[in-house]
């Protein structure tokens, strides 16, 4: 019987994507978007680079939050215990 394999962690994912776009999501109505710079195990923390502070609406018409302010933050500092989601932004095509 072959061996299974284990689902990766939340931090092999986030390590796969050192260097990304991010938007980590702290509060129904409040998160922040930069680039993923560092991740640590001990204690469970990210680094983002070029941070803004984001500020979602949702509406009953629009029920998926959108990004309706942002402020320049440089760098943040976020333990991952007072996180809810963590979204991987992919550049628009062409």
């Amino acid at each position: 019987m072959p061996e299974q394999e284990l689902p990766p962690t939340v931090f092999l994912m986030l390590e796969k994507n050192l260097g990304k776009k991010i938007r980590v999501i702290v509060d129904s109505t409040y998160g922040f978007e930069g680039v993923l710079a560092a991740v640590s195990r001990e204690p469970p923390t990210i680094w983002l680079s070029e941070a803004e502070a984001i500020v979602l609406r949702s509406t009953i018409a629009q029920p998926i939050p959108q990004v309706a302010s942002r402020e320049e933050m440089s760098e943040m500092f976020l333990n991952l215990n007072s996180v809810q989601r963590i979204e991987i932004l992919h550049p628009p095509r062409r």
